[in-house]
């Protein structure tokens, strides 16, 4: 059990939070000194609470996996197989381009938090038993795997972040480029 955070300590949690969220959603590496500067706290108190940039970016990311996980366990109910399958990788292509803590996180060799390792395989596995289903049901070409669909989804990204000029745009042209990559894979 943990213990609550004072009343001055939550605020500053809360407030490191937030100005590590502006940062990297600025495309401003994520720096523990850069971060205090900005909280207007002292470097101390940011490393009390965060005691690497990549505690603070995991904690950034962990909302993002946990609803990519809670969404992939609600594709699985779903009694289309394709539609589960597309569906969940609408949403995680999504969630890659609204969310710039996702991908470092993801591409991350190791974790920092137990919790960052208790989520990533949880959309990981959600991914492969979604893929799964979708090859038992002849929805989606033999050939395919799930080491297949991480370079694939991530190429997509990458390509709708260069040619997207806003993040409107960024997320429109992911959906197209996805569609296309779906149309090759559906049998």
């Amino acid at each position: 059990m943990t213990t609550p955070l004072r009343k001055d300590a939550a605020r500053n949690w809360e407030r490191i939070v937030a100005v590590a969220r502006e940062l990297i959603d600025d495309g401003t590496p994520l720096q523990l000194n850069d971060v205090a500067r900005h909280a207007g706290l002292g470097v101390g108190t940011v490393y009390r609470h965060f005691p690497t940039a990549e505690a603070l970016m995991e904690t950034l990311a962990s909302a993002c996996l946990a609803e990519l996980a809670a969404h992939g366990e609600q594709a699985l109910a779903d009694d289309d197989p394709w539609r589960a399958l597309t569906g969940f990788l609408s949403r995680t292509v999504q969630a890659q381009l609204t969310d710039a803590s996702l991908a470092p996180v993801m591409a991350a060799p190791t974790d920092t938090l137990p919790r960052t390792t208790e989520l990533k395989a949880a959309v990981w596995s959600a991914g492969e038993r979604l893929l799964a289903r979708a090859h038992h049901a002849g929805a989606v070409r033999a050939d395919v795997t799930s080491d297949d669909m991480v370079p694939l989804m991530c190429g997509i990204a990458y390509a709708a972040t260069l040619h997207g000029s806003s993040p409107t745009a960024r997320v429109r042209a992911a959906h197209h480029y996805l569609t296309v990559l779906l149309e090759g894979l559906h049998v």
